[in-house]
């Protein structure tokens, strides 16, 4: 339920109409970012001996920022008025929608990926159409200040439950949709109110995960020292290249990385779902050291670029 909920506040981020707005500098961010990262992981993956859906979960991780850690950051450090910080956000859209490609190849092991893709375009079209055509009864449902809007949006993820179990189809696509469709008409208050239930849950959710990770199954320290050493490096060369790509100058990629380099909640949940034994414990270890990472160069960003700036004019 953690999950979940934490995948529907994810879909109220993802608005159709803002995404084709902003489809250039978007799309052209965002495919740096997937390319550099996830072929990074794969190789790893690939040099390490995993098979092959292990390393789609790996890369998939390797590749994945932390929305929660990175949106956070922003705020705490009062960087919300950079102008690096909209690519970041936008980034980390970018990545949301890739996650949900992930989600359906990886359910390819069990369900045929057309059938799912057929499903879910379904699922779409029907959410979406109902969410335009009711867009004003849903705010005023919304604006609400009783407890009904907050029985609604817990009963619709429990929907969502219901239609994966009759479709076949991960739970998780349908509830992303589910948050996709109501931000139409009212993302902000279906976050605050979905908030809590997100929270209580994903707590429980974490303790258990990290009562369950196994460490006996990593192939060696060194090999996991590797790994996150070359996940925080990937993310600084994606960070460049981005800077470069958008705000034309390297210095501005210094704070994308900083802001992005933690891995968390999404990489847990691939991990979980799909990882084996062997990945789980690497994915762990990686999710901790690079959220401790991210804290510190969130917060030294400003620094670390004005010293990067004096390196690179030879000062």
């Amino acid at each position: 339920m953690g999950l979940l909920f934490l995948l529907f506040t994810m879909g109220l981020h993802i608005h159709p109409g803002e995404v084709a707005k902003r489809r250039g500098s978007f799309v052209i961010s965002g495919l740096i970012d997937l390319v550099v990262n996830f072929t990074a992981g794969f190789a790893v993956a690939f040099l390490i001996g995993l098979p092959f859906f292990d390393g789609v979960v790996l890369a998939g991780a390797f590749y994945i920022s932390s929305s929660a850690i990175a949106l956070s950051s922003l705020i705490d450090n009062r960087k919300l008025g950079f102008r690096e910080s909209d690519t970041i956000i936008w980034l980390m859209v970018f990545e949301d929608i890739a996650l949900i490609a992930l989600l359906i190849l990886l359910t390819a092991q069990e369900v045929s990926p057309l059938r799912t893709i057929g499903i879910i375009a379904i699922a779409a079209i029907l959410a979406f159409s109902a969410a335009k055509i009711l867009q004003e009864p849903l705010k005023e449902f919304f604006a609400r200040e009783d407890e009904l809007p907050i029985l609604v949006v817990f009963l619709a993820v429990l929907l969502a439950i219901a239609v994966s179990e009759v479709t076949a189809v991960p739970d998780s696509l349908f509830v992303i949709i589910l948050g996709s469709a109501i931000s139409f008409a009212a993302a902000e208050r279906a976050e605050v109110i979905a908030r809590p239930f997100r929270e209580v849950f994903l707590v429980v959710f974490f303790v258990f995960f990290g009562i369950s990770v196994n460490f006996a199954g990593v192939p060696s320290l060194v090999i996991l020292a590797a790994v996150i050493a070359l996940a925080v490096i990937t993310k600084l060369i994606s960070g460049l290249m981005v800077g470069k790509a958008i705000h034309g100058r390297y210095r501005s990629g210094i704070d994308i990385w900083a802001d992005t380099t933690s891995r968390g909640e999404f990489s847990i949940l691939l991990a979980l779902l799909y990882g084996s034994p062997a990945v789980v414990p690497m994915v762990a270890a990686m999710v901790v050291i690079t959220s401790f990472i991210g804290s510190f160069t969130g917060k030294y960003s400003v620094q670390m670029k004005m010293l990067f700036g004096r390196i690179s004019a030879g000062k």
